[in-house]
């Protein structure tokens, strides 16, 4: 078995464990008690809410122990365990590979000895340093660069432009509170319609478009935190399909991994 643990669950890291999958790796992923992912219709991290998440043909299961997760494995399902794997158990795993795929925008603890192969995504890691790959995630020329020497990109704090808008499009919240909805992922929703609320505090849809990004309801969040997102082309099967972004960033976590591993048998 050549298992891969991957630290995060959300949309990114979904996108690159689906790849991995795709290519023969077994996965496990690590993710909060209570994910914030809010491209939850292609995060892996939905199996913690509802026990299991499907996104392409891939079927994730939410699993409580390492010895469960190791059987999901051998059934070709993806494991996602709440928590963290570090340290003793890490080191009984023996991934072939680590990938922070977390998207914090800074490292959180994850070192360049913690697994043979230590790969992470965008900014915040040093190739060499932090670790052995980083795959550059910011949009554009480079996009899902595997990256051997040198840091990612900084982090720019805008979003992509999609159907023209970029701010626009995504929601975050104003204040701490308790974010609600009685909107779900692929709706088509109006400016100015009620996309949630915070504490009772509503929060208007700030575009027309359909809803691609949904923080799940009943999650406390901090001010700034990413509430979901509004897609102006209004087609449903995006809001359900791995984006080309997390594609791009999958195939330069493979394209690493097989070259920091030594390639393929010829």
């Amino acid at each position: 078995m050549k298992l891969v643990l991957i630290r995060g669950a959300g949309e990114m890291a979904s996108g690159t464990a689906h790849r991995l999958h795709a290519a023969g790796y077994s996965i496990i992923m690590t993710e909060l008690p209570r994910p914030l992912a809010v491209r939850r219709g292609v995060a892996f991290a939905q199996a913690v809410f509802d026990g299991r998440a499907e996104v392409e043909g891939v079927v994730a299961v939410h699993v409580r122990t390492l010895a469960e997760a190791m059987i999901l494995c051998r059934q070709e399902k993806i494991a996602v365990l709440p928590g963290e794997i570090a340290g003793e158990n890490l080191a009984l795993l023996q991934p072939v590979a680590l990938v922070d795929a977390r998207l914090a925008k800074e490292n959180l603890g994850t070192r360049i000895d913690e697994a043979k192969v230590v790969i992470a995504l965008g900014p915040g890691f040093t190739a060499g340093v932090d670790a052995h790959g980083v795959i550059e995630t910011n949009r554009g020329h480079d996009l899902g660069r595997a990256l051997y020497t040198g840091a990612a990109q900084a982090n720019t704090g805008n979003p992509g432009d999609i159907g023209g808008y970029r701010e626009e499009r995504v929601l975050k919240s104003s204040a701490p509170g308790i974010f609600s909805s009685g909107l779900a992922i692929g709706d088509l929703v109006a400016q100015g319609d009620r996309f949630g609320e915070i504490d009772g505090r509503p929060i208007p849809a700030p575009i027309n478009g359909i809803v691609r990004g949904l923080l799940m309801g009943g999650t406390w969040v901090r001010a700034g935190t990413k509430l979901g997102d509004v897609d102006p082309r209004g087609i449903r099967e995006y809001c359900f399909t791995i984006s080309e972004k997390a594609r791009a960033i999958g195939g330069g976590v493979l394209e690493a991994l097989l070259h920091l591993e030594g390639g393929v048998d010829r």
